[in-house]
């Protein structure tokens, strides 16, 4: 895919593939806060030399386009979810999952945590001046002991039915996983006492109807996670030894940005 670069007007204008803002490009060894969200750990577990040109480097990788369906899914159920929160009472889907006992979260700050690219959960790595922080999608509470239940939306098109026993495997479902684990990581570093099961609100579009009628039918699924943070602080501190190194790192032999720089360069020279 060729991707252009356009300004907030939708006009076109020249691709720099260089960032120009110092605070998102992270000097090795400096002693200022540099943030770090989820998704860029994510970069740096699939290919830690990509992670570096753009977190050290400032090399720009092309942009895509939004997910505007799965978006529009995910604003209409934090409306559904924001009701229920208010009068904190169960939402309609959670009897059917043996949720009663549940209800959304109610925290001063859940927009902030919602809301990724400014804020998010946010946590300070011990020792270190990396300030790690992702946007979560929803937080429930379980009434009988008051801990914190870490949820994420999904939505989907597919002819399989989705169930508790084959929706987590895969290897893209992996992503999910971490995407999970990360976000318990962060609420348990922030004090607050986590249920040790997350759930992904999953949002699949029937394939199987008649016709289109000006309108999608979901079927809603609520998915179990057991999440994991065992492995995140060795992972946190070999990204760290990353940033602060003054050397490429190797890259990931299956990465296809790694491949096709290498190719082009190939070609052109």
């Amino acid at each position: 895919m060729i991707s252009l670069k356009r300004n907030i007007k939708g006009e076109l204008v020249p691709a720099r593939g260089l960032r120009t803002k110092l605070s998102s490009m992270y000097a090795p060894n400096q002693i200022e806060e540099f943030k770090i969200s989820r998704s860029k750990f994510n970069d740096f577990l699939k290919c830690k030399r990509c992670f570096y040109l753009d977190r050290v480097q400032g090399l720009v990788s092309p942009s895509t386009p939004g997910w505007t369906l799965n978006q529009a899914t995910d604003l209409l159920l934090k409306k559904e979810f924001d009701e229920c929160r208010e009068q904190q009472i169960p939402h309609r889907i959670f009897e059917k999952f043996g949720l009663d006992n549940v209800v959304p979260f109610h925290h001063k700050d859940i927009d902030l945590w919602r809301e990724s690219l400014h804020h998010g959960l946010q946590h300070q790595v011990e020792n270190s001046n990396l300030v790690l922080h992702g946007g979560i999608d929803d937080v429930w509470v379980d009434l009988n002991n008051q801990q914190l239940i870490i949820v994420d939306y999904k939505s989907q098109s597919s002819s399989k039915p989705v169930t508790k026993e084959t929706y987590l495997f895969g290897a893209y479902k992996q992503e999910y996983k971490i995407q999970l684990d990360f976000y318990a990581y962060l609420l348990v570093k922030m004090g607050f006492r986590v249920s040790p099961i997350g759930y992904f609100y999953v949002c699949n579009a029937d394939r199987n109807v008649d016709r289109f009628n000006g309108r999608l039918l979901f079927e809603e699924t609520i998915i179990p996670y057991s999440w994991s943070i065992d492995w995140l602080d060795q992972q946190i501190s070999h990204m760290t030894n990353v940033l602060n190194s003054d050397h490429l790192p190797d890259g990931n032999p299956a990465c296809e940005n790694c491949a096709y720089a290498m190719q082009r360069t190939r070609i052109e020279s």
